[in-house]
């Protein structure tokens, strides 16, 4: 398919933070999956969700209670019921879920699931943030909550597109994104939480300059609203899709529950990467020391 309708889904989460973990999971969920068929209804073939998003983003508070939040990936029942959901649809799903592994290892993770419903892979965020954000003791305070990914930047090849994935923070990093692009990514998505402040800015900044460094589209997500009790600031929404001229295809609200529909067209893809031969004119010999620092 030369041209790939793509479905972004922005979402607020209403549920105050001390109801129990079982009744966040279940109303986002079932929100989601709402969103979900709507995106298909529309035409989208690839559907990507935002960070977490069967619950409110948690990480600003530093408790035990989100732990029992967390699933094993693919064998947590979240993402068994998305399989069968993106059979029926026919649909790619990126799916980010809160994962646990073994006795007490934790990631954030996105789970990509193919057309047929077959569970493809999973990529675990690499860099994990862990910092002040809005008053008193809020915070992204990730590192209680995440280890750092372990299993590199992985290219999934989809019934539609070949898809990478990167989360939230990891787009401060232009490493990874590169990395996804060698790999033959034509889209990366990029699930997020992120508030006004200091960092939005370069919102509409970074992913495009990802997308026109490697020649992909970039499929940029963020919640929406103001979550309870906590109030860390604004999610401000506006998911968009760009292009790999660094052009914006679709963009959603600031403060709107909403499915975000972008065409993405494999040829421009093609086009602009023979245009703009990064890949053959990179001198990876050069940058050894890079690593080394």
């Amino acid at each position: 398919m030369a041209k790939i309708s793509i479905g972004l889904i922005q979402a607020s989460h209403e549920i105050e933070g001390s109801a129990p973990v079982e009744v966040h999971k279940e109303a986002s969920i079932q929100k989601h999956i709402t969103l979900v068929r709507e995106a298909a209804a529309r035409g989208a073939k690839i559907i990507g969700l935002q960070e977490v998003f069967y619950g409110p983003y948690f990480c600003t508070e530093q408790t035990p209670k989100w732990y029992a939040s967390a699933e094993q990936v693919p064998e947590g029942p979240t993402t068994r019921r998305f399989q069968e959901l993106a059979k029926e649809l026919a649909v790619v799903l990126i799916l980010p879920v809160y994962e646990v592994e073994g006795i007490a290892s934790y990631y954030n993770t996105a789970a990509v699931i193919d057309a047929d419903g077959t569970y493809l892979g999973k990529y675990r965020k690499h860099h994990i943030p862990h910092v002040e954000a809005g008053e008193g003791t809020n915070g992204f305070w990730e590192k209680y909550y995440f280890k750092p990914g372990n299993l590199g930047y992985p290219v999934f090849d989809t019934a539609y597109a070949k898809v990478g994935v990167y989360i939230c923070y990891d787009r401060h990093f232009p490493e990874g994104a590169r990395l996804l692009g060698l790999a033959g990514a034509e889209i990366v998505f990029n699930p997020s939480a992120t508030v006004a402040g200091t960092s939005e800015y370069l919102w509409k900044l970074e992913q495009p300059a990802h997308a026109v460094a490697n020649g992909y589209y970039v499929a940029a997500i963020n919640r929406v609203g103001m979550e309870a009790p906590w109030n860390m600031g604004e999610f401000y929404g506006q998911s968009y899709l760009v292009d790999p001229r660094g052009r914006m295809v679709a963009m959603g609200s600031r403060d709107r529950d909403e499915v975000v529909i972008g065409e993405m067209d494999t040829e421009l893809i093609r086009e602009v990467r023979n245009v703009w031969q990064f890949y053959r004119d990179r001198r990876p010999e050069t940058y050894e020391h890079l690593v080394s620092l």
